[in-house]
C-alpha cells in the first residue's frame, strides 16, 4: 500500500496571474471632467477625521490643480493617492459645492 502525500496537480492549467482591482482605468486613462462620476468616502484614522474624493481620471498635473483648488478654498491638507484626492476633516459638503461650481459631476 502506498501512501501519497499533497495534491496531484498534474493537468491543472489555471491563470495566476494577479488582478490588479485597485488600479483599474478606462482605456485611455484620461477622461473629461463633466464626464466623471465623483465619489465621497469618509475615514477615521488615528481618530481624525479624512474625506476621500475620488475616481479622478486626469493626468498628474490636473489632479494636482484640483487638489491645490481644494486646499486654497478649504484651509486644510491634503494629498493625493492613486486616482483618490484625501484631504483633512470632514469637509464634504463643502467639497462637492466648490466642485460642483467647477464643473465636476457626482453620484
Amino acid at each position: 500500500m502506498i501512501f501519497e502525500m499533497g495534491a496531484n496537480l498534474d493537468g491543472d492549467d489555471y491563470d495566476t496571474s494577479k488582478n490588479d482591482k485597485k488600479n483599474k482605468k478606462p482605456s485611455n486613462g484620461i477622461i473629461p471632467k463633466n464626464q466623471h462620476q465623483l465619489v465621497f468616502t469618509f475615514e477615521k484614522r488615528r481618530g481624525k477625521p479624512v474625506s476621500l474624493v475620488g475616481r479622478f481620471y486626469l493626468n498628474d498635473k490636473d489632479k494636482k490643480d484640483v487638489l491645490k483648488l481644494l486646499k486654497k478654498k478649504l484651509a486644510c491638507g491634503g494629498s493625493i493617492k492613486d486616482e483618490w484626492i484625501e484631504l483633512q476633516g470632514n469637509v464634504k459638503d463643502k467639497i462637492k459645492t466648490i466642485l460642483e461650481a467647477d464643473g465636476w459631476k457626482f453620484k
